[in-house]
């Protein structure tokens, strides 16, 4: 009988408040801060109608935006994920000068104000910048473009991958590694089958806080984009141009095309985040 009850108990003595107390305190604050404004988009959206949500959503111009947005959103972490990769690589496993001014230059994006951001790639990329100035001699265009866009995306979503992927490394044991090697794997072998492995979760999540953390960028991308309707405009920009035309239920629709989209991309990263774990 004893043991039953034991099973039946929902949490072990802890230092914390009870289980039920804790639980109300978490539902309370996710609800008045998550799910309250998400479901009042939903709600405003409504006073729209079918017909004039579909075509609003549909628009040529937010369409266009659409594509972009994730376009250059997907690219971008994927970038971030190959690269962040690699940052996270060195600062673990090498010992070099300025290495802690590196470590904390990482963290840059974090705190530095998007627009500043913004500011300072365009003025880089411009045609008359100078690093822009060197491409436009070889006829490529950098500011204005989507290759802008995804620029300004990376830098603001590298510190992501590499805050993810750096703890991993540095609880991986190297006498792993070293076991491999005796094995006589050679050192592609050694990280594709055993380092990666042990990664790709985190990877994976750093992934997606970047992808997710792009496809809401606002400040650093209008510098650099243009804002040129079907070519430089993203989604989010749309958005504050229908809320300044005080077109409320508009801005709305294209903001549910966005959260639900967005949402089932995440959960398609987690469920393969949960499937690489599993394995």
């Amino acid at each position: 009988m004893k043991p039953m009850l034991q099973s039946l108990k929902l949490k072990e003595y802890s230092i914390l408040p009870g289980f039920m107390f804790s639980l109300g305190i978490t539902m309370m604050y996710l609800g008045l801060l998550v799910i309250l404004p998400l479901s009042t988009i939903f709600f405003n959206t409504t006073s729209l109608g079918w017909v004039n949500f579909w075509e609003t959503v549909t628009d040529p111009r937010v369409v266009a935006s659409y594509k972009l947005s994730f376009g250059t959103s997907f690219v971008a972490a994927i970038v971030n994920a190959i690269f962040g990769l690699l940052v996270a690589w060195v600062l673990v496993r090498y010992h070099f000068p300025g290495k802690r001014i590196i470590d904390g230059l990482v963290d840059l994006p974090f705190a530095l104000p998007t627009a500043v951001a913004g500011i300072a790639l365009t003025s880089l990329y411009t045609t008359n910048g100078w690093v822009g100035e060197y491409f436009n001699l070889l006829g490529i265009k950098i500011a204005f473009t989507p290759v802008g866009i995804i620029i300004a995306l990376t830098f603001i979503g590298l510190p992501f991958v590499v805050r993810m992927v750096q703890p991993i490394l540095q609880n991986l044991d190297r006498e792993i590694e070293e076991a491999a090697a005796s094995l006589g794997a050679n050192r592609l072998k050694t990280f594709t089958k055993v380092i990666f492995p042990e990664v790709l979760p985190a990877l994976l999540t750093g992934f997606a806080l970047a992808f997710a953390r792009a496809l809401g960028e606002y400040g650093s991308v209008v510098f650099i984009s243009g804002n040129m309707p079907m070519r430089t405009e993203i989604t989010p920009l749309l958005i504050m141009t229908k809320l300044e035309q005080y077109d409320y239920a508009g801005a709305t629709a294209i903001a549910v095309v966005m959260l639900v989209v967005s949402f089932l991309l995440l959960l398609l990263v987690n469920l393969l985040q949960w499937w690489s774990r599993k394995r």
